[in-house]
């Protein structure tokens, strides 16, 4: 094998990840695309607001289950198996994943398109959990939100192929938990928040009250230095000094270590590396952006010159697919 194709965030776009993966090579056969000498990983984070949802979980299941392809789980898939989860301990809000209008706006699209196919949702959200939170084989690491050392080691030692179970599900919907702060953090990384009354008014249509900060700054100072979202930080707050208990907050993924790929973060423009050996391969594909792919072929300093990408055309829905997968 020559090595791994890493795609970034999907969220539905499944046209154009037959495309992206048409360009790499991949072929079908047998339903399945594969390639002679490379496999793919996806990054987590296949479905909720696209227009080819199951298309999209289709094509990477059917790679995954052939072994064609490696997964992470993304915070979509952990949000859809709460949100269908019931709640063992509390017939109030009944679901680990409380049925509020911003929770089912997110996940509308993909209940939407599964509408009429019952069985085979269960079945996703059955191998959604069979999902790891984490890979490290062959000299990388892969997660979709943040590399947080003591937290996988944690984890490592009841789930040491990082992949969880329902009861570990129930207990990471409780948020003053070990299993909240694992799930949390590798699969949304670290969340500072806003100053009281502040509030950032997300591209997506959303408001929130923390920022989306990294982990790789070597001393960081102030939120500038560690701020890693499209939205920009409202007035001078990139000039704010961190604070001890922010600091406190922080991972730190040093440039000494295996080569890491994300998701997550909706960067935006031409792919490009935040650190050495560091990749972020969302680039905002649902939102008219990039579906992203980096070719891995065992190098420890990641080139800036082995991204891939395929524009998403905003006629994705409206366009015929030569890739559709007959799924009945």
């Amino acid at each position: 094998m020559e090595g791994y194709d890493l795609i970034g965030d999907i969220h539905g776009c499944g046209a154009t990840l037959a495309a992206l993966l048409d360009k790499l090579g991949y072929h079908q056969r047998g339903g399945v695309y594969r390639h002679p000498r490379r496999r793919v990983i996806f990054l987590g984070d296949l479905i909720d607001r696209g227009p080819r949802i199951r298309l999209a979980v289709q094509i990477a299941r059917r790679m995954v289950e052939e072994g064609e392809a490696h997964i992470v789980m993304g915070n979509h898939e952990v949000n859809a198996l709460a949100y269908c989860h019931p709640d063992p301990e509390n017939s109030t809000h009944r679901w680990l994943r409380a049925h509020t209008p911003r929770h089912n706006r997110i996940v509308n699209e993909t209940l939407t398109q599964y509408r009429d196919h019952p069985q085979e949702w269960d079945e996703v959200l059955a191998w959604f959990l069979d999902i790891p939170l984490f890979l490290e084989l062959d000299g990388l690491r892969v997660v979709h939100a943040c590399w947080d050392h003591a937290l996988i080691d944690e984890l490592r030692q009841q789930y040491p192929d990082g992949r969880i179970d329902a009861d570990f599900l129930v207990e990471s919907s409780r948020p003053d938990t070990r299993a909240f702060r694992i799930l949390d953090r590798l699969t949304r990384g670290i969340h500072i928040p806003l100053p009281e009354g502040i509030e950032i008014h997300s591209g997506d249509g959303f408001r929130r009250q923390s920022f989306r900060a990294h982990f790789w700054a070597r001393q960081p100072r102030t939120w500038g230095d560690v701020v890693f979202q499209p939205d920009n930080l409202p007035g001078e707050l990139e000039w704010r000094e961190l604070s001890a208990a922010e600091l406190a907050r922080l991972s730190h993924y040093g440039r000494d270590e295996p080569p890491l790929f994300i998701g997550h973060y909706w960067c935006e423009g031409i792919p490009a590396m935040p650190a050495p050996n560091i990749a972020c391969l969302d680039y905002s594909a649902v939102k008219f952006g990039r579906l992203v792919a980096y070719r891995w072929s065992g190098e420890r300093r990641l080139d800036a010159d082995h991204f891939e990408w395929i524009r998403v055309p905003r006629d994705e829905l409206a366009r015929p697919s030569p890739w559709e997968i007959d799924f009945d």
